[in-house]
């Protein structure tokens, strides 16, 4: 265990919008496992020592220093939207605020990656259609759209006003990222994964599943890519950079200042424990090869294509399934319900097994 200040580091304290798949990891590292979540999952309780749901992440700080004060937390891991905050009562295990508020701003990221000579899709000319809209702040690729028309760049800020947004142009490719441990002027990838969008309606950008590893003819350049640019951004620790990937082209599409969506496929592919790696790079530990992946794992996240419940306690499916809902659940048309996972020794035995669970979850799903 890594000693902060003089006290051997325990208990961590994981915070964010989304944090099971942090906790757990942080879990199997031997750690005692703290959460503040907007979803406290059946899976992340049934790890946590103690929990708080929130609803905004306005909440989030008052949240931080309530379960600091009642049980003595050595550090904070922050994930998704609580990258920025300050002034935390303990030591913050990641980037510090301010590098990652920088990387969180999409025309700051897409200025850098042309700095350092990593392509990027290039940036749609006034008028020219057809674009890919994007908002400069948020994660996931949940409000990107393509825009043909000034028609539709207005109805999108209707949806979302006062939203400043960037337009470039579209870029053939396969959604792939990099995930890299760094500090210290220092990168290594530890996986290539390919991103699994939901692929149509409002929401056809958002995140929904990954396979690691990710075989492609330019998965070499794409590690040289990720591993300067993570090298060079001042983060530390766990932290992914995403590609549009082709047979002749690679651009960079974000980095991701945090831990990575990609983390449990990473791990059941390679056997690596990201928090460890994460809290090992904190202390200047930097591995000097990446994992040998032994497995092709991938994730799929369940989304209701109608409303529905869950009604059932499906731990009995652990560990084939995760973000476990807490029955009863109810969900509207288009919600995430929850995440099933399949491996195999190859990607068609993966994908056989990932559809397995699919249809064994869905039995559940009324």
């Amino acid at each position: 265990m890594w000693k902060n200040g003089g006290r051997t580091l325990k208990r961590i304290l994981i915070a964010g919008f989304s944090t099971r798949h942090v906790a757990l990891s942080a879990h199997r590292a031997g750690y005692e496992v703290y959460a503040i979540d907007h979803f406290c999952d059946v899976d992340l309780r049934k790890i946590a020592v103690s929990f708080r749901q929130f609803e905004e992440l306005s909440e989030i700080p008052g949240f931080i220093e309530e379960m600091c004060r009642i049980y003595k937390i050595d550090a904070i891991i922050p994930t998704s939207g609580a990258e920025t905050l300050r002034n935390l009562p303990v030591s913050v295990l990641g980037t510090d605020h301010g590098t990652a508020g920088q990387f969180l701003d999409k025309g700051f990221v897409q200025s850098w990656f042309e700095r350092l000579n990593i392509p990027v899709p290039p940036l749609a000319s006034p008028g020219e259609f057809p674009a890919m809209l994007k908002p400069l702040r948020g994660s996931g690729g949940w409000r990107n759209t393509v825009v043909h028309s000034e028609e539709e760049i207005a109805s999108w800020k209707e949806n979302f006003p006062d939203e400043p947004f960037l337009l470039q142009k579209i870029v053939e490719g396969i959604p792939a990222s990099v995930c890299c441990v760094a500090g210290c002027g220092k990168a290594c990838a530890i996986a290539v994964n390919r991103q699994i969008m939901r692929g149509s309606g409002a929401y056809q950008f958002g995140f929904s599943g990954s396979l690691t590893p990710f075989d492609h003819p330019m998965q070499e350049e794409m590690i040289r890519y990720a591993e300067l640019a993570a090298a060079l951004s001042g983060c530390l620790g766990v932290l992914g950079i995403d590609f549009m990937v082709n047979d002749s082209a690679i651009y960079a599409i974000e980095l991701n200042p945090r831990f990575v969506a990609t983390l449990d496929t990473i791990e059941s592919a390679t056997g690596v424990n990201l928090v460890q790696l994460h809290i090992d790079a904190c202390q200047g530990i930097i591995p000097d090869k990446r994992p040998v992946p032994f497995r092709y794992a991938m994730r799929r996240i369940l989304f209701a294509d109608r409303p529905c419940e869950v009604c059932e306690d499906l731990s009995h499916l652990i560990p084939h399934v995760a973000d476990i809902p807490v029955p009863p659940a109810s969900f509207e048309e288009g919600g995430a319900v929850i995440s099933v996972y399949g491996n195999g020794p190859d990607v068609t035995s993966a994908e056989l097994a990932l559809d397995t669970t699919i249809r064994l979850v869905t039995q559940y799903i009324r």
